[in-house]
């Protein structure tokens, strides 16, 4: 088969026909591409759009920020809260039926706080509260139940997360 001078033209025309088609699509595509991009807002180019969007990220970037440090600020004051609670009740004295007394600790997130206890007799009920400051009693050593109550308060394997 012999190539003349018309055939080879006119393959090269149908390649350059085909290469320009192409193209074409894909300029096309990337038009209607960018016309999605800028078509829901009112500025003019793809670049005010863009600096529009940056100035978007760093406005939140800021208020992510300020997020996080109003979330730690709620962290510490919620350590001051009561967040632990322990209860034991026990029976004080022999002459009295039933586990009728009972010791309560309240503490916070530093195992501070309270511990009350309340001692049924027949003769009458009796209320004591001590401070508990760090686990331990702070004018006052706590009593064995105290003590559990307090142990029975804090998390699990005893550890404090102040």
């Amino acid at each position: 088969m012999v190539f003349n001078g018309d055939m080879f033209s006119g393959v090269i025309f149908f390649v350059v026909i085909a290469w320009v088609v192409g193209l074409s699509v894909i300029v096309l595509r990337m038009v209607r591409h960018y016309n999605t991009l800028t078509g829901t807002t009112n500025k003019t180019g793809l670049k005010d759009v863009l600096e529009v969007l940056l100035a978007s990220q760093k406005g939140l970037q800021s208020q992510t920020k300020d997020l996080y440090k109003i979330i730690d600020e709620v962290k510490r004051d919620g350590r001051l809260h009561i967040q632990r609670v322990g209860l034991v009740r026990f029976n004080p004295f022999s002459d009295t039926g039933g586990s009728q007394s009972f010791t309560l600790s309240l503490l916070d997130g530093h195992d501070n706080g309270l511990v009350m206890t309340s001692l049924y007799a027949r003769t009458g009920h009796r209320w004591y509260i001590k401070e508990v400051i760090s686990g331990k009693g702070k004018e006052l050593v706590l009593s064995k139940e105290e003590q559990t109550a307090v142990q029975k308060a804090k998390p699990v394997g005893g550890a404090s997360h102040g």
